[in-house]
């Protein structure tokens, strides 16, 4: 087992962090970890990574465990994290080599660094100064420092966050190489990202774990969620919409088109149009739609 997570909970002086988190990722998995901002999920990484120990539960990478051998864990896993922090003033091919003298590559060193600039793009832009260079291709050196002695398992915190539409399909495109032969978690906030890289999706909130599925079945879970669109020949009052039996949120996508959630096993297609019936609205249309990630993520962190 490439990660494996036994009940870990994490305090930081009154405020719980992560609470009694399971989970296992095996050996080539590409793993997405979702979660709103403060759900725990940078938390969790620094654990796996030795950045810092949890209060309690066991974490351990590739059999090591993070607390007790430290050193074996550092040398099977690269850490990407959020915000990247590299020497700008170093040229990218300086900084490579300085990392690998720092993980002992010895002889091997060079040749990694060389791989290294080949595999993550940077065989332009290696002379430059790191400082120099866009954020799409600061990703990639960050990456490649992630990559060169060559982990076993990588993890990268929001790695695509800040980049443009380009930067950000170069970047998918190379952790999908990357996945082909390493196990990868990676946290993120954009839906696309996840369907398009991603094996399998865990969503935490408030620390605790909320869904954990291949990526194709998260939606299926919950069910008895249903989501139903629904057209009314002018605006209809949200707040009656969401008073009825069954509905748990209402999004307004247009001026009078809007999105119903419901919890309900019934079919409350009924009920919306005793609601329209009440409230002198016509429906110009109405259909159920299968759920989305983002859905899912939704109902699971509100």
């Amino acid at each position: 087992m490439s990660i494996e997570s036994k009940n870990v909970t994490k305090v930081f002086g009154t405020q719980k962090a992560l609470d009694n988190v399971s989970f296992k990722v095996k050996q080539g998995e590409v793993v997405a970890l979702l979660g709103p901002n403060g759900a725990g999920k940078s938390t969790l990484m620094k654990i796996i990574t030795c950045f810092i120990p949890q209060t309690a539960g066991q974490v351990s990478v590739c059999g090591y465990d993070v607390v007790t051998r430290p050193l074996e864990v550092r040398k099977r896993i690269g850490y990407l994290p959020e915000n990247n922090p590299l020497y700008h003033d170093m040229y990218v091919k300086e900084y490579l080599e300085f990392v690998a003298g720092l993980y002992k590559l010895g002889k091997d060193g060079r040749r990694r660094v060389s791989e290294m600039i080949e595999t993550t793009g940077l065989t332009l832009e290696y002379r430059k100064k790191i400082g120099a260079l866009s954020k799409g291709y600061r990703q990639r050196v960050g990456l490649a420092q992630a990559l060169i002695h060559d982990p076993e398992v990588l993890i990268l915190d929001e790695p695509t966050s800040g980049l443009d539409p380009n930067q950000l399909a170069e970047i998918r495109s190379l952790i999908i190489k990357i996945g082909e032969e390493k196990t990868v978690m990676l946290s993120t906030h954009i839906m696309q990202e996840v369907e398009a890289v991603c094996d399998r999706v865990i969503i935490i909130n408030k620390g605790r774990i909320m869904a954990d599925a291949p990526t194709g079945e998260i939606q299926l879970l919950n069910q008895a969620n249903r989501v139903i669109r629904v057209e009314f020949d002018k605006p209809a009052d949200e707040a009656a919409l969401k008073q009825v039996k069954g509905v748990v949120d209402v999004l307004q996508e247009k001026n009078t088109v809007y999105k119903i959630f419901s919890q309900s096993e019934k079919d409350i297609r009924a009920d919306i149009f005793n609601f329209a019936v009440a409230n002198k609205l016509a429906i110009l249309a109405m259909d159920h739609e299968e759920q989305t990630l983002e859905q899912v993520f939704r109902q699971l962190t509100v």
